[in-house]
Parts: structure tokens; C-alpha cells; sequence
């Protein structure tokens, strides 16, 4: 019998559908260099991760304490309407591996307040690539294919949650299999998921780290040349990182402040939980909590106005030669100073506590940055383009 992949976390957590390898190591500016030129895809390379140093780890400890509460509001949010919008089963596929901490918090929210065992698998999904087909395969022997819930942190410009629905539709085209191509999110910068608890741009504290908060895992990639038409999409897991695992802190940390939102929600209206709930008041409580925590509208239609409208203005300010280079939100921003060879740093604010670890970053790699009180986002990076 193959016991089931889960990274750093159990089983209760999670069973993660890539398959452990090695890979060699792609300095920075080398794969940004192979990737510009259309040498190689970015999934079929990776640069191994390192620690990060103690001043940078302290970065992330103010993160948990300045963003935990509002994030621990927004996964009830997002719980809720997860629930709300799949009455007849819940299995959740987080989109590796930003989604991957997220999707483990929902799974106990799920069970802990509305009493459903979701079971919760994270899969690959790669930008030009697609969906890891054969891990969508596995979870359907099982789960029926209106109960999947794609999960991810955060948009940026709408590529996954784009691939996703193309993705999707060429599943069905191949397989026979309709799932509906919804991306359910905490924070939709880009009008492009399909259910979000928020559309700020707000500091998720588990994206200042990398393997160290995602099980361990590195990214997950993908090189056709070498992998088995069986194979799942891979990843490197980073044993050797253990003793320095924050992973199940993260969890720990998160699931603990969520109590606190439930009872200060419980304490304001009544003290019945949704589990002992009849059904009729279940939904009533249900409707309380998106109301009560919820950020405001989830215009799609502006919020997509707004993300065409500026990397139109950066497009010609910066002369980019293509939106792949353009990354908005603090959540991408930070991918692009700890993985990719980034060009400049734009803030909205230059002393703003969300983005102190990304004026840490920037200024650890010698990257300008350029401050725009009108930018309505808190953060974007612009990757260099490089001189081939």
C-alpha cells in the first residue's frame, strides 16, 4: 500500500498529490534567463530554497501578530460560503502551494464549525501548462465532481484562476468530466476568483515564507521531456529543513485566533454555534458571519477595471514588454523578490507595516524602489528583463 504524500503535515491535514524528486539547482539569474529567451518553461526549473536569516524571520513573527486576526475573519468568511455553495459534499483541492496552508485551515473550520469532514487534497497547476490532470483523476475516484472547491490565497492578475477555467474545460473535453472551474480565495485582487472573503490587498503572513510555512514543499514543476504520462506533477521536499519548520506553527497559530473571532462573533450574537444550529438557523448564522466580517462588495467588474488599468500605466511608464513581467499585490510581489531577478519595487506607501519585509527584501538585493501614493494596490514588482 503507498502511503499517502502530506509534506510536513498529517493526513488529518492534507494529502498532497505531487510526487516527491530531486532536481538540480537553477541559479536565479540563469533560469530568469532561460526562461525570458523560451529556452525553458519556469516549471521545468527550480532554485533551491535556503533558510531564511533570523531578521527576516522576525518579519514574518510581526506579520502573524498584525494580520492574523483579520486573515482568521477571512477563512471564516470563506468557510462559510464554501459551505454555503456546496450543500451536497465538500472536498477541497488547494492549488499548490500557496493555497496549501489555506486549504488545511479550512478543512478544520469546516469540521470544527460546521460540522463537515472535507476531505482536502493540493495539486499542481502550472501557468501555460495547466492542471495536473492525473491528480484531478484521483480525486474523482472517489469525490463527485461538483463537490471540488479550488482554493488559492490570493489573485494577482487572474492568470491561475484563467488557467484554471481553461484547464478545466479541456478536462472535459478529454476526460468527459464537467467541474466547475471556480477559484475560492481570500483576498481577490483581480475581480477573477469566484468566491472571496476580500478583495485588499492586505499582508497574508503565510506568503512571506516559502517551504518553511508550505509543508515543506518547494513549488511544484513539471517537464514533460522526463515525466511518466502517469506521473503527478513534482516538487522537492525539504527535509533537511525540519528542525526549522514553521508549518504546523502556522496552523496552530491561525486555527487558535480563529476561536477568538468565533467567540467575539459568538459573544455579539448569540451563543449558538452552527453545529447544534437547526437548519434554519444554521443559515441565518451562516449569512451573519459573511456580513460580519466580510470586507465590503466583491465588485468583479471594477476590481477588473482596476487591474487592466494598471498594467496599462505601468505597461507605458515602465516600457514592459509583456504583463508575465508585471506582478501586483503584496502576495505576488513577494514571490518575485524571493525567486525571480526583479527590476524595481513599487509601493503605495514606503514606511507601511505590510510591506516592511518586502523594503527588507529589496533593499538585501540592491532593488530601487519607487513610491506611487495612487498605486491601488499596497505592492507590485516588475521582473528585469533580461539582455539575451
Amino acid at each position: 500500500m503507498t502511503i499517502p504524500f502530506t509534506g510536513s503535515y498529517s493526513l488529518d491535514d492534507v494529502q498532497i498529490l505531487l510526487k516527491p524528486m530531486t532536481m538540480p539547482d537553477t541559479p536565479v539569474h540563469i533560469k530568469e534567463a532561460l526562461i525570458q529567451s523560451g529556452s525553458k518553461h519556469y516549471s521545468q526549473m527550480l532554485t533551491h530554497e535556503s533558510l531564511p536569516p533570523e531578521s527576516y524571520l522576525q518579519l514574518f513573527y510581526q506579520a502573524m501578530v498584525l494580520n492574523q486576526q483579520r486573515m482568521a475573519e477571512h477563512l471564516l468568511v470563506l468557510a462559510a460560503r464554501i459551505f454555503a455553495t456546496r450543500p451536497h459534499g465538500i472536498t477541497l483541492v488547494s492549488l499548490a502551494r500557496a493555497g496549501t496552508p489555506v486549504g488545511v485551515l479550512l478543512k478544520h473550520l469546516l469540521k470544527r464549525y460546521f460540522n463537515i469532514e472535507a476531505s482536502h487534497y493540493s495539486i499542481s497547476i502550472l501557468r501555460d501548462v495547466g492542471i495536473d490532470q492525473n491528480a484531478l483523476r484521483t480525486i474523482l475516484q472517489n469525490h463527485a465532481p461538483e463537490s471540488l472547491v479550488f482554493v488559492d490565497g490570493w489573485t494577482g492578475k487572474g492568470v491561475i484562476a484563467r488557467q484554471l477555467t481553461t484547464s478545466l474545460e479541456d478536462f472535459a473535453a478529454s476526460d468527459g468530466v464537467a467541474i466547475p472551474g471556480e477559484l475560492y480565495v481570500l483576498a481577490d485582487l483581480s475581480g477573477s476568483a469566484a468566491v472571496a472573503a476580500s478583495s485588499e490587498d492586505y499582508l497574508i503572513p503565510s506568503c512571506i515564507l516559502n517551504a518553511t510555512v508550505s509543508g515543506l514543499i518547494s513549488r511544484s514543476v513539471y517537464d514533460p521531456q522526463t515525466a511518466s504520462p502517469s506521473d503527478y506533477h513534482g516538487c522537492v521536499y525539504y527535509r533537511q529543513f525540519e528542525q526549522h519548520d514553521l508549518s504546523r506553527y502556522f496552523i496552530d497559530t491561525m486555527l487558535a485566533c480563529v476561536e477568538l473571532a468565533w467567540q467575539e462573533h459568538q459573544g455579539e450574537h448569540g451563543s449558538n454555534t452552527v453545529k447544534s444550529s437547526p437548519a434554519g438557523k444554521r443559515a441565518h448564522e451562516l449569512k451573519r458571519i459573511g456580513l460580519g466580517f466580510g470586507s465590503g462588495s466583491h465588485d468583479r467588474l471594477q476590481l477588473q477595471a482596476t487591474s487592466q488599468a494598471l498594467l496599462r500605466w505601468i505597461t507605458e511608464c515602465y516600457g514592459i514588454g509583456q504583463h508575465n513581467y508585471v506582478k501586483p499585490g503584496i502576495g505576488e510581489a513577494t514571490r518575485v523578490l524571493l525567486r525571480r531577478e526583479a527590476r524595481v519595487l513599487l509601493l503605495r506607501d514606503l514606511d507601511g507595516e505590510a510591506t516592511r519585509h518586502l523594503r527588507w527584501l529589496a533593499e538585501s538585493r540592491s532593488i530601487p524602489i519607487d513610491v506611487f501614493t495612487e498605486l491601488p494596490y499596497r505592492a507590485v514588482a516588475l521582473i528585469k528583463e533580461m539582455q539575451l
